[in-house]
């Protein structure tokens, strides 16, 4: 999509390009700005604007503002990720599709399926092959596979295989609408040992814990969790276990009084599992209080660390698609004791962790109305541990 606007705006046309949110298009325009560095006339990162001494224009809009592009005039509309953008039948009929009235040129949507929901616009426009009264205008599918790729060898297809659950392949390597309608993308068997939570390491390498805080206080849905982690690199076991969680409603202003009890819960683990390099410290996403968490460790000198921003800006799916493939391939387990807790939170006894994990769909259009504080802190763990650019078992 970058080559396509860069290649467009060289010959002089003028380009709205159109992303989920700004997290996605900030990198594409300064990727764009690094590559036309030489034909750039001007540009503005506070408006995502480049302008060519072709005459040539790329803009970057956010689809978070339902006008986006309202007014404007383009030779050329891309939209990128169009499977994340809510509500873009609405936008792309009443805002985008009219600045190519007088041009007349294209729009060119890409992204990888999320689901079969009926409701969204890439879904339809990719599977609705006759026009009809309500969907008049065709569009034209291009399906490229993981595998079309020239820089990807057979073998790394055939690895891929047995790295992800089928679904999960079929959807983000084969680019297939899949229907996950009653699916779980994690299942229990493959988090235990022969029906069973593991034991705690007797040697490990480290031990450390991620934390998912509440957006806001009084949410119905919004907890502060945590979940603590082994990392085993040359011991007996799997390479990463979960050792123990927790999940509270917690006021964000208690929240840095809660903090201690989560280094104190580390030090009683590294000793239980005399890791070898004991703790290393408290992994939080910066985003709502998480950012007040970081920013008072690092006033008072706690062992807290951002989660890398390549994991936060990929959203849930994203991060419960990449860890499903760990757990998929037996490296992650759940401790017996992590198996065993049973906890009350909002009112309901359970254990939260697996109900959370176990319950998490892809495209489940009713997830946001149910808890997941948990859910995600396991996703970050798995992904700090063992995915990303710098995985801590490396």
């Amino acid at each position: 999509m970058e080559v396509i606007a860069e290649t467009a705006a060289l010959r002089g046309q003028k380009v709205g390009f159109f992303f989920p949110d700004l997290t996605r298009a900030s990198p594409t325009f300064d990727s764009i700005v690094n590559t036309l560095k030489p034909a750039i006339k001007s540009s503005n990162k506070t408006d995502l604007m480049i302008k060519l001494i072709t005459g040539g224009l790329i803009e970057c809009w956010t689809l978070n503002d339902k006008h986006s592009g309202r007014s404007r005039g383009y030779d050329l509309v891309l939209i990128d990720e169009a499977s994340l953008c809510e509500n873009l039948e609405e936008v792309y009929q009443l805002s985008i599709a009219p600045t190519l009235l007088l041009s007349g040129g294209p729009t060119i949507m890409a992204g990888t399926p999320l689901g079969t929901d009926e409701d969204s616009f890439f879904y339809k426009c990719c599977t609705i092959k006759e026009p009809s009264e309500k969907w008049p205008l065709i569009w034209k599918e291009f399906h490229k596979p993981t595998s079309s790729s020239p820089l990807i060898t057979p073998e790394a297809i055939a690895l891929l295989k047995t790295q992800f659950p089928p679904l999960v392949y079929a959807q983000e390597y084969e680019a297939q609408f899949v229907s996950w309608a009653g699916e779980s993308l994690f299942k229990l068997p493959s988090l235990l040992v022969d029906g069973h939570g593991a034991e705690y390491p007797q040697v490990c390498e480290m031990v450390f814990a991620t934390v998912d805080t509440a957006v806001k206080d009084g949410a119905e849905n919004d907890g502060t969790a945590v979940c603590y982690w082994a990392i085993n690199k040359y011991g007996k076991g799997a390479p990463l276990t979960v050792l123990d969680w927790q999940i509270e409603q917690i006021t964000a202003d208690m929240q840095v009084n809660w903090m201690p009890s989560i280094f104190k819960r580390l030090e009683e683990l590294a000793k239980a599992c005399r890791a070898r390099y004991g703790s290393i410290g408290v992994f939080i996403e910066d985003r709502q209080t998480g950012t007040m968490l970081l920013q008072h460790g690092e006033k008072v000198g706690w062992d807290t660390h951002g989660i890398p921003g390549e994991l936060t800006q990929i959203g849930k799916s994203g991060r419960a698609s990449l860890s499903s493939g760990p757990v998929f391939q037996g490296r992650v387990k759940l401790s017996q004791y992590a198996f065993d807790k049973v906890t009350e939170y909002k009112g309901i006894t359970r254990n939260h962790l697996v109900t959370q994990v176990m319950s998490f769909s892809l495209g489940d259009k009713q997830a946001y109305k149910r808890a997941d504080d948990l859910a995600d802190c396991f996703f970050y763990g798995v992904l700090v541990a063992l995915e990303g650019e710098a995985p801590l078992l490396d």
